[in-house]
């Protein structure tokens, strides 16, 4: 099962703030060295983010994308991500049946699932071997949680 790791003192759940709350609560800034890192990423979502969020958001990405190199991590980014992670972090990007094949091949330490807890679950399963991080502990399907173990039962009867 996919738990969260570091949830004792001293380790902060993530909290909701978007855009430039995000990146100033987290000391994160738009200055020269964000800028020629993200750029040419703007592109990929221009149709989603406009030019002035950019600047808010932008700090964000190249952190993410810092870590990720840093922690030997992949993001998979499920398809209802927003666009931001979807396109500008996700590493493998796809439905839950592509997100589990993908865990199951990748060579990092670190998986992180940008999804479902389900899927963070099945990441797990097919790579016991990595650590499986999921951004929110919120995160639930609604169609996997209308079915309960005992209602599989019931209609194998």
């Amino acid at each position: 099962m996919a738990r969260l790791i570091d949830s004792g003192p001293g380790c902060p759940t993530p909290t909701p703030l978007r855009g430039a709350s995000a990146a100033e609560a987290r000391g994160l800034a738009y200055d020269d060295a964000v800028k020629a890192e993200t750029d040419a990423l703007y592109p990929l979502v221009q149709d989603f983010i406009t030019p002035m969020e950019w600047p808010a958001i932008a700090p964000l990405v190249a952190a993410i994308n810092r870590l990720k190199k840093e922690k030997n991590a992949v993001i998979l980014a499920h398809n209802y991500m927003t666009p931001d992670i979807f396109q500008l972090v996700g590493d493998f990007r796809g439905d839950s049946l592509q997100l589990a094949r993908e865990a199951a091949n990748v060579d990092a330490d670190i998986i992180v699932q940008a999804g479902v807890h389900f899927m963070a679950e099945t990441s797990k399963i097919l790579a016991p071997e990595k650590t499986v991080l999921i951004p929110d502990t919120r995160a639930g399907c609604s169609l996997a949680a209308s079915i309960t173990g005992a209602d599989v039962r019931l209609i194998k009867e």
